[in-house]
């Protein structure tokens, strides 16, 4: 009798598109314009082709998204910030039959091609983005085992992304390009983004 095999369908992705906008004068990211595309779609591009399965986290009426052509996953923690998108992504995934997710904030419109290829190098442990400039800590990818650790950071007070996950043992992964990981956060930000190839 043949027995029955696991399958893993790959990674899950989602575009964190959750936060309140306030300097960008309360506008959603996803949806503010860059060189007639909006943010969102932008994101949606880049991820699309390197994973099978790709959702927008973002609360309220999940009807303004529609235009992105993605399933919207709300928060399921009030007032958790960027991690509680990752953990809405992560509950998600595993409803999927994931075991790790791709994560990137709507404001990061330059994201590398090779973004899952490069963070997956890491293996099985949580891993985000790097560059001389900084860490990119949106730019990630997760084990979905490690949700019910977030929900305990969660429910602990954590909400800053680095803190969560310095805690839950995440390395850096180093790309080459900081321009890739270009956050759009204000309207000037978006004015200096229009000049980039």
């Amino acid at each position: 009798m043949a027995q029955a095999q696991d399958t893993d369908p790959g990674p899950a992705g989602i575009i964190l598109a959750g936060g309140r906008g306030r300097r960008m004068g309360g506008a959603d990211k996803a949806l503010c314009r860059l060189g007639g595309r909006t943010l969102g779609a932008r994101v949606r591009d880049r991820l699309r082709p390197q994973v099978p399965a790709l959702a927008l986290n973002a609360n309220g009426d999940p009807a303004r998204f529609a235009a992105l052509g993605l399933p919207v996953i709300p928060d399921t923690l009030p007032d958790g910030g960027p991690l509680a998108g990752v953990l809405a992504g992560l509950d998600w995934a595993a409803s999927l039959g994931a075991t790790r997710l791709l994560t990137a904030a709507a404001d990061t419109p330059f994201l590398p091609c090779d973004l899952l290829h490069r963070l997956a190098a890491a293996g099985t442990l949580p891993a985000y983005a790097a560059t001389a400039e900084g860490a990119h800590p949106t730019a990630a990818l997760w084990p979905v085992a490690l949700r019910d650790a977030l929900r305990a950071e969660l429910d602990d007070g954590t909400r800053r992304m680095r803190e969560a996950m310095d805690r839950l043992g995440a390395v850096p992964v180093p790309f080459p390009d900081p321009a890739a990981f270009f956050n759009v956060n204000t309207p000037e930000d978006l004015a200096m983004a229009e000049t980039f190839p």
